[in-house]
């Protein structure tokens, strides 16, 4: 769901740009302070980074200027916080345009708000709702990362749409145009990664059983 460089139009780019700014500046203090606090988490947190890195990099072409992909931001969601992962989630981003092309410089301020900063968001707040009602862990995780997923492409369905509005139906219109073919891909692909991040949650609470610990968010059940 990584918008290409230079697709939308400069007052939008720049419009992105200011929104997320300042949530990714909270969370790089959040990140700072929480190192501080747990260094011995650190490890944790880089290996949220890398999952979501490596996840999204596997795009699929959906849309002329966009496409599909898994997100990775609902582990480090469910770990540590939307605002912590909307920092990782930039650094991703940043890296993956740099680096292979994928999303782009101009772009990175909407790319970061629907992956690092709505995506995240949805994941935890679903997570902490499914822990409230006590479903057992694996469906709250799979719930969280899949729903994070998909709203993370809903919001770049929605910023092309306002980018691009249909010249008859305007935004609706092309709103429902975008997430209709980002659906064919996207839908299955939030399945997966939410099956996905289960099992890294189950492995984490075999491998690294003290980290979790404190940061008191996994206790109960084993994921099964």
């Amino acid at each position: 769901m990584h918008i290409i460089e230079g697709y939308l139009p400069l007052a939008h780019a720049v419009g992105w740009t200011a929104v997320s700014a300042p949530v990714v500046v909270y969370g790089g203090w959040r990140v700072a302070r929480l190192a501080r606090r747990q260094p011995e988490i650190k490890p944790l947190l880089a290996a949220c980074g890398a999952f979501a890195f490596v996840l999204s990099a596997l795009k699929i072409p959906s849309v002329t200027g966009s496409c599909s992909h898994p997100t990775g931001t609902g582990l480090g969601a469910i770990l540590f916080g939307p605002s912590t992962m909307t920092l990782l989630g930039t650094i991703v981003l940043v890296f993956q345009a740099l680096l292979l092309a994928h999303g782009g410089i101009s772009t990175l301020g909407a790319n970061v708000f629907s992956m690092a900063i709505v995506g995240p968001t949805v994941a935890w707040a679903v997570f902490q709702g499914a822990r409230g009602v006590r479903l057992p862990l694996a469906a709250a995780v799979f719930a969280a990362a899949m729903l994070g997923d998909l709203a993370t492409y809903l919001t770049t369905s929605a910023q092309l749409a306002f980018a691009f509005p249909d010249p008859a139906g305007g935004f609706a219109a092309s709103f429902a145009k975008f997430a209709s073919v980002f659906a064919i891909t996207q839908l299955p692909l939030a399945v997966i990664e939410g099956l996905v991040t289960v099992v890294v949650v189950n492995m984490l609470r075999t491998y690294s059983a003290g980290e979790l610990g404190r940061l008191r968010i996994l206790a109960g059940e084993p994921v099964r």
